[in-house]
């Protein structure tokens, strides 16, 4: 399955040649043979992240917009508010396994802010801004990411051995 993915780093400090995080992730997109279709960095502030996720979702086609970093707890860090701001449904399931894998590895994955939500057909997900947390959090949400994206899609569930799910 063909699956577009942008990257959306958010910092004040880091250019894209010192975007590690990002880059990891569009390594990790690419191994898994799906298109990495942008990747940016754009300032900490809320109108360049959320002309950013709208770009990648309504203009490049994006199904899924990772962004990376701007999710804890400092004054600068509003990643989570953009995407609630340009995002039309919450997927609180993504980012509570996340958070639920990162404790395990650190108690700091509580102060986590992320989110992950739908605008239309696209899944934005926020993920940390440091290269291990980035790909330890892409591990937790790789597998999921064809499915995802037929079901952003309206697309049926099929195999999973949930194909009726009119009694639900």
């Amino acid at each position: 399955m063909d699956i577009r993915f942008a990257i959306v780093t958010s910092s004040d400090t880091r250019d894209i040649e010192q975007d590690t995080a990002g880059a990891a992730l569009a390594e990790l997109v690419e191994a898994n043979g799906w298109q990495v279709v942008s990747h940016v960095v754009v300032r900490d502030e809320l109108d360049q992240l959320e002309s950013a996720i709208v770009r990648a979702s309504d203009e490049l086609g994006a199904d899924v917009v990772l962004t990376c970093g701007g999710t804890g707890l400092s004054p600068r860090d509003v990643t989570p508010e953009a995407t609630a701001a340009v995002c039309d449904r919450n997927v609180p399931g993504v980012a509570e396994a996340i958070r639920a894998a990162s404790l395990a590895k650190t108690g700091h994955a509580m102060l986590s802010r992320a989110v992950c939500m739908q605008r239309g057909k696209t899944l934005v997900v926020n993920l940390p801004g440091s290269e291990r947390a980035a790909r330890e959090c892409w591990e937790v949400i790789a597998g999921q990411m064809e499915h995802a994206k037929r079901m952003t899609a309206g697309e049926h569930h099929h195999g999973d051995g949930h194909e009726d799910n009119a009694g639900r």
